[in-house]
């Protein structure tokens, strides 16, 4: 029996794992709808204008959830050890140790890219932005920070690549642990994982 949704939003989590399974230009009108539960014509009544603004409610989604859960913890928590600590487990957690796909990250390098170039940047903006000002708290200076800040997200990138290409979860967890050491200032030894927040 298919599950009901009853509002645009029930649609969105179904929709994001389509999208990062097939990438734009795979998610066809019978994937999405045998996903999401809807009827082949049914989305339609939820995002009237087609696929480019399904993508655009997942982007949406995906940005308020970092933004809850990474974002602002590193630019408002008063301790920005536990902020980044908070960010390397959330993120490990949403990424499923490098099983999932980033699909802001898949749709950067697709020929779509173009269509939501604005929603791409602004997360990877938005996340080395809020990483630096935690860095900056702990005394680093500005240049420091902002180097260190770039590196981390290209790890934590690289590592859900490399983790999928080999089919081995072992790489994105040694790429998390390497990153705890480099970010915190006490220089912590290997974190195990808290517990998953959920997630688009």
């Amino acid at each position: 029996m298919a599950r009901m949704v009853a509002e645009r939003s029930d649609a969105i989590a179904s929709l994001a794992e389509v999208f990062r399974e097939h990438e734009y230009e795979g998610a066809s009108l019978a994937l999405i709808g045998k996903a999401t539960g809807l009827g082949k014509g049914s989305p339609y009544h939820f995002f009237p204008n087609g696929k480019e603004v399904m993508v655009r409610a997942v982007l949406a989604e995906i940005e308020q959830w970092f933004e809850d859960y990474v974002y602002s913890p590193l630019r408002d928590g008063n301790d920005a050890d536990a902020a980044i600590v908070t960010m390397l487990d959330e993120t490990a957690n949403y990424f499923r140790s490098g099983k999932r796909v980033c699909l802001v990250g898949a749709l950067a390098v697709a020929n779509t890219r173009d269509l939501f170039a604005q929603a791409i940047r602004g997360y990877f903006v938005a996340w080395v932005d809020a990483l630096q000002s935690a860095l900056i708290r702990q005394g680093r200076d500005a240049e420091q920070a902002r180097l260190l800040s770039e590196d981390a997200v290209l790890a934590i990138q690289g590592a859900i690549v490399l983790s999928r290409a080999l089919d081995d979860p072992a790489v994105f967890q040694r790429a998390i642990n390497q990153l705890h050491r480099r970010l915190l200032a006490e220089g912590e030894t290997d974190h195990m994982l808290g517990s998953a927040s959920k997630s688009p």
